[in-house]
């Protein structure tokens, strides 16, 4: 019986042991203490290129620098005061009667105070009455610009009559004007004066060189 009983208690031990080594922790397989794991970044999206047909981008163009004050070339008319071409009304004119030729009527003229001017080459355009009896040239030739500033004078003569016989207008005035059309011209009283085909010289800076004679 006591060899029976201490076979029956090591059977039970020995059941105890394995059922305790089933339900125990399996230290084989246990995992070592895991490593934080560090989120990969997102890499980085390739360029889109533009959908085919696209309008391009449109540049802006570089400005223009601004013109120095002062540069710009004066447009027609203008009456800066400097440099434009002489008009009737940027002028001081003077008439006299002369008696040298059979009689003239030397016309004088100069800048206005603060003006210089140029005034084109060839003669004043000269008109007697509502009229418009308009002197024709007497000189071939066209001469040269000439510039006015200052007390510099110029001087026109003007045969008022190249025909014989009494068949000439009477007037008091002559109408003065720079090139054709002039916008603004000028009148200026010469007395009474007989009028009939008359004749203007070339502008000249001599009065001696504006006799109409010859």
């Amino acid at each position: 019986m006591r060899t029976r009983r201490l076979a029956l208690t090591a059977a039970a031990v020995a059941a105890i042991a394995a059922t305790a080594t089933a339900c125990g922790p399996d230290n084989s397989d246990a995992a070592a203490p895991t490593a934080p794991v560090t989120k990969a970044a997102a890499p980085s999206e390739p360029a889109t290129a533009a959908p085919a047909g696209a309008a391009p981008t449109k540049t802006a163009p570089p400005k223009s620098p601004a013109a120095p004050a002062g540069s710009a070339s004066a447009a027609p008319g203008d009456k800066s005061g400097y440099g434009q071409v002489c008009g009737a009304n940027d002028l001081d004119f003077g008439a006299k009667a002369e008696t040298q030729a059979g009689g003239y009527l030397l016309i004088s003229a100069k800048a206005k105070s603060g003006i210089t001017c140029t005034l084109p080459a060839g003669h004043p355009v000269i008109a007697f009455g509502s009229g418009g009896i308009e002197a024709a040239a007497f000189e071939r030739g066209a001469g040269e610009q000439i510039t006015l500033s200052g007390a510099k004078t110029v001087y026109a003569g003007i045969m008022t009559k190249t025909t014989k016989g009494n068949q000439a207008v009477q007037y008091t005035d002559v109408i003065i004007g720079i090139g054709t059309p002039d916008p603004n011209p000028v009148t200026v009283p010469v007395g009474t004066t007989p009028v009939d085909k008359p004749v203007v010289t070339n502008w000249h800076t001599l009065p001696k060189d504006a006799v109409p004679v010859g």
